[in-house]
């Protein structure tokens, strides 16, 4: 008998996956635990095993469709048995996303997957109640006023998060779904062109001036060349456009005379690669600095809560890594409880994990601050985007070694040193500028304090 493969949950905090490619096509033979499909979430991206054993009968989601987590995406059975009635073209990845059943079974069914689909931390409505026939002989009832609740279509939780995140009236949106439906590239369209014109409420005498036309999007021209967006780049954007649309960035830049931990660097390396079996990088001493720093300034190892500022009491770092398939955010938790040697394990595990793309779920949450190490490109000053909902990003720009004025016997001198900007960017409704300030102070002044007789153990 044939099985359904569910798209698995692979965190408590992951509610939706995308399909981002099939690893097996239908009539492939499966072997129990090979690799599936490649599940694109907005953690990370990873390899699905198949549960079963056999011959991949049918799949259920297309490529590039997202599913909530626990949905059907493909049966497994035994070579040549016929898989379950198809579903009509088209209706792959709403088998449970987008389709109500109707009647008093598909009601039961619905009821059955709510506990599901409640994963996402968004109520659904309840199904509806079978209708029961007046007496012959009674009058009918007038009819019970409805609730706008009651009324409204049913919406799968990735749809609710998404109109929530947005602030997204669904009332403007015409769905495309089964059934008429609103899907979440209903809601993606709805975002990237919304309505030129604000409409004002009916019983406001006076009528709203008409909104901004939004921007046209670009049209590829006869020269141009038009690349569809994967689903890594597509979680990426949104990412980027709720961190800025939600959260009011404020910038600062300073700069620190790093000389002493180059001579360092320069000093033990070798010995520590032999000995840890890891290149030592200067990102464990950024490192080092910045956990510091969290803990003088625990206002920049915090949250927005709308009400209240939320103080994270674990210091878990986030580093950006650019991996093949698009920048990935992986967490060192607890990373002011780590050496430096610890932290340089810790750095060069997740980097190369990332690069391989075998990162687990596990390794992408929990961040409660990030860094960038921006200078590895050959920046020397940016103004990076918050990982939502932290309170700040730092980046370390490239190191230079640059003429500097420092004090010297019988008056300033002009000396070569080498120099390290540091750029923070931060959430101005948490922190104001004498905290960031402050913040990148303490980063600073544990930088500048290393020297060649530091110890690094």
């Amino acid at each position: 008998m044939a099985e359904t493969v569910l798209l698995p949950q692979v965190g408590e905090s992951v509610v939706e996956g995308t399909i981002g490619k099939w690893l097996k096509q239908p009539g492939d033979t499966v072997r129990r635990y090979e690799p599936l499909v490649e599940i694109v979430t907005d953690k990370v991206t990873m390899e699905v095993p198949s549960p079963v054993a056999g011959e991949l009968l049918r799949v259920l989601a297309a490529e590039g469709e997202t599913l909530p987590m626990g949905a059907p995406i493909a049966e497994v059975g035994a070579p040549g048995e016929t898989p379950a009635a198809a579903a009509p073209a088209g209706t792959a990845g709403y088998l449970m996303r987008d389709v109500t059943p109707v009647g008093p079974t598909g009601g039961a069914a619905v009821e059955a997957m709510e506990p599901m689909l409640a994963t996402a931390g968004a109520p659904a409505a309840p199904p509806s109640a079978p209708a029961v026939a007046p007496a012959p002989t009674a009058a009918p009832a007038p009819a019970a006023p409805t609730s706008d609740r009651a009324a409204a279509p049913r919406l799968s939780p990735a749809v609710r998060r998404l109109a929530r995140e947005n602030s997204v009236d669904l009332s403007l949106i015409q769905g495309t779904g089964l059934g008429g439906r609103i899907t979440r590239n209903d809601v993606l369209r709805f975002l990237e062109a919304p309505p030129a014109v604000a409409v004002a409420p009916p019983a406001a005498p006076a009528v709203s001036p008409p909104a901004p036309a939004p921007e046209a999007a670009a049209v590829p021209g006869p020269d141009d060349e038009r690349i569809p967006l994967s689903p890594v780049r597509r979680m990426i954007a949104d990412a980027m456009v709720r961190s800025v649309a939600q959260i009011p960035h404020a910038w600062s830049v300073k700069e620190v005379d790093v000389t002493g931990l180059v001579a360092l660097r320069q000093s033990v390396r070798a010995g520590f690669e032999r000995q840890e079996g890891v290149a030592l990088t200067y990102m464990p001493f950024v490192i080092r600095a910045v956990v510091e720093a969290l803990r003088k300034f625990p206002t920049m190892n915090a949250s927005w809560g709308g009400d209240a500022i939320i103080l994270k009491r674990r210091i878990n770092l986030g580093l950006a890594v650019a991996a093949p398939h698009g920048l990935i955010v992986p967490v060192i938790p607890n990373a002011d409880r780590l050496n430096l040697a610890g932290l340089a394990h810790a750095v060069h595990d997740l980097t190369e994990r990332a690069r391989q793309n075998r990162m687990r779920v596990e390794d992408v949450q929990g961040g409660t601050f990030t860094l960038n190490n921006t200078g590895a490109l050959g920046s020397y000053i940016s103004g990076p985007i918050i990982n939502h909902p932290q309170a700040g990003i730092m980046t370390t720009e490239t190191i230079q070694k640059r003429p500097v004025v420092r004090p010297a016997p019988g008056g300033d001198a002009i000396a070569i040193r080498s120099m390290l900007n540091l750029c923070l960017s931060f959430d101005h409704r948490i922190n104001d500028g004498a905290e960031a300030s402050g913040f990148l102070d303490a980063v600073c002044a544990r930088l500048e304090s290393i020297g060649p007789d530091t110890p690094v153990y």
